[in-house]
């Protein structure tokens, strides 16, 4: 039994949309309806236009022809004129959209076929069997809930029902194999699984259609998020991987989501869940916007330069709060509390400052990892506290080295291969850590074991 509906967010510029009724059948109306749906949908593809235009012209030629077209020559060229007309006008519209549009942080990708890429056009994708054999990954096996499970609403299809636990996770190819796994130990252990709502965030078209494959049934959406949006604030840091504009697509998940997505799970992509996930969804944030495990023993210096502690003026932004680290890999939001705030634009604000720090002549860097610090800078000492069970983190080792680690004392929910090592790579290179064994059973790569 399929465990609910996958869905994706249908992005219709006001620009963009019919400004006519068309006649399906009568070819002096110039396109149908349903096919000037498509092109308002999918307003990059201007070969698909163009050909259709053809198409329409030759139609009605052919028409008139057989004695079934317009009556009349002057007519049928006055029918022509506007068709044509039409056409190049909706051409340039499809061209000239985005100066019609705001610049939002993320826009949402319009269906599994068409994938918007960071050029501003639609792409066609390739079907969903192509992206199966293309990166390899199995179906996964069918998800129910449990008899006790709540529900769904009547719109249960909704990304609004209120019965639905948000998680959101980002899609790349680098680590597009740790995502899958990811999901599938998610499903695995979810009591409700139909009830669990997946939000990937992507830069890069093609890679919906391989979770459509692996996780038919799967309840999600994709959204593309645009790499231009923090290029000009990310520095240089300790791992290139750190250095990816998608790794700060969570800074901007309250924006992202729709407005009655009130809260959201964040989840890395290098962990696998061994716990029933409504455990943290149910999780009290209080007045706080940030719920996460913190570590109030690390050395919390260590994730500033001496230039930044030696500052009063930066250092001051933590008077009057106790700093602990906590890993950013796992986060429970409270998206309301989030943009009532503003924090996106207070995580920013500390990134310039880093920018205008490292600049030629500037005073000089406040840290040095990716991420991480501007997240502690704003919430550091203002996070509602959760049980370390749920996120046994450093798994990959330290991010120079790569060394096996151990897990932290206590009871274990969820293991996160944090750090430069990843259980995939090191499983694949016949080099594994111990606990590396434990992300395998989750791993939808390759053929399935016989």
């Amino acid at each position: 039994m399929p465990f609910g509906k996958s869905t994706t967010v249908q992005l219709v510029p006001a620009a963009l949309r019919p400004w006519y009724s068309f006649d399906p059948i009568d070819c002096g109306g110039g396109l149908s309806s349903s096919s000037a749906s498509v092109l308002a949908a999918n307003r990059g593809s201007l070969a698909f236009l163009a050909d259709l235009c053809y198409f329409k012209t030759r139609s009605c030629r052919r028409r008139k022809g057989s004695g079934r077209g317009l009556r009349g020559g002057a007519g049928t060229m006055l029918w022509l004129v506007r068709l044509s007309g039409l056409c190049s006008a909706a051409m340039v519209m499809v061209v000239l959209s985005p100066s019609f549009q705001s610049f939002p942080p993320a826009e949402a990708i319009r269906s599994s076929h068409y994938l918007r890429t960071p050029g501003g056009l639609y792409h066609r994708v390739a079907a969903v069997s192509d992206f199966a054999d293309r990166y390899g990954f199995r179906r996964a096996p069918s998800f129910s809930n449990a008899a006790d499970c709540e529900v769904p609403s009547a719109n249960g299809t909704s990304v609004c029902d209120p019965s639905l636990v948000h998680i959101a996770i980002t899609l790349d190819e680098e680590y597009l194999r740790g995502s899958i796994a990811a999901v599938h130990s998610v499903l695995t252990h979810a009591r409700c699984p139909e009830s669990v709502f997946f939000h990937f965030l992507v830069s890069q078209p093609g890679l919906e259609p391989v979770v459509r494959s692996a996780f038919p049934g799967l309840r999600f959406k994709a959204y593309y998020f645009d790499p231009d949006r923090v290029r000009g604030l990310i520095s240089t840091s300790v791992r290139q991987a750190l250095e990816q504009p998608l790794n700060y697509a969570r800074n901007y998940l309250a924006d992202i989501l729709e407005r009655c997505v009130r809260r959201v799970i964040y989840l890395d992509s290098d962990l696998v869940v061994v716990d029933d996930i409504a455990k943290l969804w149910r999780t009290g944030l209080g007045s706080r916007a940030v719920g996460a495990p913190e570590y109030c023993h690390a050395n919390f210096t260590k994730y500033f330069t001496p230039r930044f502690w030696s500052d009063q003026r930066l250092a001051a932004a933590f008077a009057g709060r106790r700093p602990c680290y906590f890993n950013t890999g796992v986060m429970v939001l409270d998206l309301v509390r989030w943009r009532r705030f503003g924090y996106t634009r207070q995580i920013e604000q500390w990134m310039e400052v880093q920018k205008g720090g490292e600049a030629p002549g500037g005073p000089g860097r406040i840290y040095e990892l990716g991420s991480l610090p501007p997240f502690l800078l704003v919430f550091a000492g203002h996070v509602a506290p959760i049980e370390h069970r749920w996120n046994q983190h450093g798994l990959g080792g330290d991010n120079v080295k790569g060394s096996c680690r151990d897990l932290h004392a206590g009871p274990v929910s969820l293991l996160h291969w944090s750090g430069s090592g990843k259980p995939w790579a090191r499983l694949d290179s016949n080099r594994p850590c111990p606990l590396d064994h434990l992300w395998a059973p989750y791993d939808l790569y390759g053929p399935a074991v016989a």
